[in-house]
């Protein structure tokens, strides 16, 4: 091969190369974007999930719900993750167990009906959540139900603040 054809097949070579790395970053970087983290609702008024995407699709959250048995009705109780794991939109988590009950979500993360980031269901939960339920003689029970959580939106109030503080 001619020194000139050798050099622009090895520029062609190169160009490609780079091309391909930037797509590949272009398309890491739009996934990165999309951040589900953020507070959801859950099965009452009042009542919610905190979802934290980490690195390696990572999850780490809670559940905040109202207690229902006589011990503790009405009392407010957080049920950390003990185990999450968000691949692609499919997410799974199961909660720590509290006075007998833990949860485990199985489902994927989606669009829903928020026209932009930040405002309320512009991402759902959607899926399987099964309450797992142990009584006084350590027997299991589970009920199983498919629900779909909504995001809250995110707090105007706060960029509002910024802005005025900037004012002063």
């Amino acid at each position: 091969m001619p020194p000139l054809k050798l050099c622009i097949a090895v520029l062609v070579a190169l160009l490609l190369l780079t091309a391909f790395g930037r797509a590949q970053d272009q398309s890491a970087a739009s996934a990165r974007s999309e951040d589900y983290s953020g507070m959801y609702t859950f099965l009452r008024e009042g009542e919610f999930v905190q979802v934290t995407v980490e690195e390696q699709g990572r999850v780490n959250g809670y559940i905040s719900r109202y207690g229902d048995l006589d011990s503790d009705k009405g009392a407010f109780l957080d049920q950390f993750f003990k185990q999450g794991k968000l691949e692609g939109h499919a997410l799974n988590f199961t909660t720590q167990t509290v006075h007998g009950i833990w949860y485990e979500f199985k489902g994927a993360i989606e669009r829903g009906e928020g026209k932009n980031p930040g405002e309320e269901a512009y991402y759902v939960l959607k899926g399987t959540l099964t309450q797992y339920a142990t009584d006084a003689t350590k027997k299991v029970t589970a009920k199983t139900r498919e629900v779909i959580f909504k995001e809250f939106p995110q707090d105007a109030g706060a960029e509002q603040d910024r802005n005025n503080d900037k004012k002063d």
